[in-house]
């Protein structure tokens, strides 16, 4: 029998499985809007990204002048434009971008920036105002305005112990699976409840939520977990293992709009080289894979991956050969809709404010982008305009 200290575990997982006590597998009757049979894997970039150490103005002295040991050595740039070039370690994504099928967005930032994580990761999920409060992620308000049919297995997967972000609050109904799911599912399916009075509540609360959750799950899970002969070439990363299940999900068919993923250590204060190359080397390997095998499986029209985090970091290197919080950083969308090359505008190091980067295209001109290009919704709390980035 699982202990209580145990099932209180579980009671945080499972809400968030079923949260609503809606029954994932009853319809609603209303007409679908959108086309929810098209997957957005979202790449939360946890800490914070160093923008101009992924896209480098490799002719600008002054980047080299403000980051004496920081800087990627001109001969090492994967050079793009007579000005802007990749950090090495974006060497494995080269495919994606010569075949138009990687967008980088330039200058990604918002009025008034706040460069806490917990609150600057908060706008970013629920694309608010700096001076706004939201509980509901940007996604889950389109659920809301756009009323799908949800003929779909789940509103959204979360493959990493982080929270769901875009998908969360609401009626959304998100499954986590931080774990080995069908681990996580045997686990939950032992829960009996005890005899301590206190756990009462909880236990039948949380036994609620699993019969909420079964029939869904159930069939998620063992579509999951059947023996798809993947045949990528997935790191051993703990991202490489979500990009992986991720994967396995796509191609046993299991239908969802949007499937979350995680990547921390971005956060570099501190001795920010070769820790940074290699977290863009882990997620341009697993991005590539990915897309590999979604083109192999015929599956990448119907697949957009997308990165984002909770601000950029500042221009200036620091005394720890780190860099600090800062405003702006670039952005990127991979698929087989996805219009590839650059929009927006590089900040240029000669206009600071504060110290920090301007932004140049506000985060929710991507987010509308999504929304109307990819998804098909009219997205009507979006004031900004698409950036045009699906074909």
């Amino acid at each position: 029998m699982m202990k209580r200290r145990d099932f209180l575990k579980y009671s945080l997982v499972l809400p968030t499985v079923a949260g609503t006590g809606l029954e994932l597998l009853s319809l609603p009757t209303h007409a679908a809007t959108g086309r929810w049979d098209r997957t957005v894997v979202l790449v939360e970039l946890k800490g914070g990204n160093d923008g101009l150490n992924t896209i480098v103005p490799y002719t600008d002295q002054k980047y080299y002048d403000i980051r004496p040991t920081l800087a990627i050595p001109r001969d090492k740039v994967l050079k793009q434009t007579d000005k802007l070039g990749f950090n090495p370690a974006f060497a494995p994504l080269m495919p994606l971008w010569e075949a138009k099928q990687m967008a980088v967005v330039l200058g990604v930032g918002y009025p008034n920036p706040n460069l806490s994580h917990f609150r600057g990761i908060n706008i970013w999920n629920s694309a608010s105002d700096a001076e706004t409060f939201v509980d509901n992620g940007w996604i889950t308000q389109l659920f809301d305005e756009s009323k799908p049919s949800r003929n779909f297995a789940a509103d959204g997967i979360n493959l990493a112990n982080n929270p769901a972000g875009a998908v969360e609050g609401g009626k959304s109904r998100v499954i986590t699976l931080e774990k080995k799911p069908d681990k996580l599912l045997r686990q939950a399916g032992r829960i009996q409840p005890g005899s301590d009075p206190m756990s009462n509540n909880v236990m039948s609360h949380i036994l609620k939520q699993r019969r909420d959750l079964r029939g869904a799950a159930d069939n998620i899970i063992a579509k999951q977990i059947e023996n798809v002969n993947l045949g990528g070439k997935f790191s051993a990363s703990k991202l490489g293992v979500q990009f992986e299940t991720a994967a396995r999900l796509l191609v046993a068919g299991v239908k969802v709009p949007v499937i979350k993923l995680t990547i921390g250590k971005f956060d570099t204060h501190a001795g920010q080289e070769p820790l940074h190359a290699n977290l863009l080397g882990d997620v341009a390997a697993n991005v590539s894979a990915f897309a590999e095998l979604m083109k192999a499986k015929s599956l990448w029209d119907n697949v957009t991956v997308m990165s984002y985090s909770e601000f950029g970091r500042r221009p200036f290197e620091n005394n720890s050969s780190g860099t600090d919080h800062g405003t702006v950083a670039p952005h990127f969308l991979f698929g087989g809709k996805v219009k590839g090359g650059f929009y927006g505008e590089q900040s240029p190091l000669d206009d600071l404010d504060n110290q920090n980067l301007k932004y140049r295209v506000h985060f929710r001109e991507i987010y509308a982008s999504v929304a109307r290009e990819w998804w098909g919704l009219n997205a009507g709390f979006f004031k900004e305009k698409p950036l045009g980035l699906f074909s």
